[in-house]
């Protein structure tokens, strides 16, 4: 059973899953508001345009790469986001990243996972709005992360998976910000490396 992630909680991935993960999915969705028509008859649903982010983080706190919706997939391959959902329309994860923990450069540290806004919306009017970490190899759910916290910020920095000990552990950090993109939110990341 998943672990319920709270803001400034470690967990070691590999004991969550009950094996060595080798591949892992961070999986992001949500649902588009639904408003009430004229005089409260009928509906109709505003999109919404929340991105998932992975940075790729060297020992030194320095940005090596991104995997993101203007660049898909990092440099070496072993970081791949599978597209821009612009609507959060439909069921189970309408973003995902895929991480391949064994092809992850040596010299990288530190993964972290940050959700944005895109459209402006904060996440107090944002429904269903969840991150969640899979074993890529049987889809088995490891850690949820509940977005739709209330508040008015349109960005979360979200968790950083990091090398300790031969092994790849999680932080959920849980940071609320703001900014359309997560370059905007770089200047919160950075303490947490």
């Amino acid at each position: 059973m998943a672990i319920n992630l709270q803001k400034g909680q470690k967990i070691s991935l590999d004991k969550e899953a009950g094996v060595k993960l080798t591949k892992i999915v961070m999986g992001l969705g949500w649902d588009p508001i639904k408003t009430k028509g004229f005089l409260g008859f009928g509906s109709k649903t505003q999109a919404i345009d929340l991105d998932a982010s992975c940075i790729l983080f060297d020992e030194q706190g320095n940005q090596t790469d991104a995997a993101w919706f203007r660049q898909l997939q990092s440099k070496d391959g072993s970081v791949i986001h599978t597209g821009d959902n612009r609507t959060g329309a439909g069921d189970g994860d309408d973003e995902q990243i895929s991480v391949d923990l064994t092809r992850v450069p040596a010299n990288v540290k530190s993964l972290v996972f940050t959700v944005n806004s895109f459209t402006g919306q904060n996440f107090s009017q944002i429904e269903n709005a969840t991150c969640r970490i899979t074993n890529a190899s049987n889809n088995q759910e490891v850690a949820r992360f509940n977005l739709s916290t209330l508040g008015s910020h349109n960005a979360q920095i979200m968790a950083k998976l990091y090398r300790h000990g031969g092994e790849w552990k999680m932080h959920a950090i849980g940071e609320i910000g703001n900014g359309r993109t997560f370059d905007e939110l770089m200047p919160q990341i950075t303490p947490h490396l």
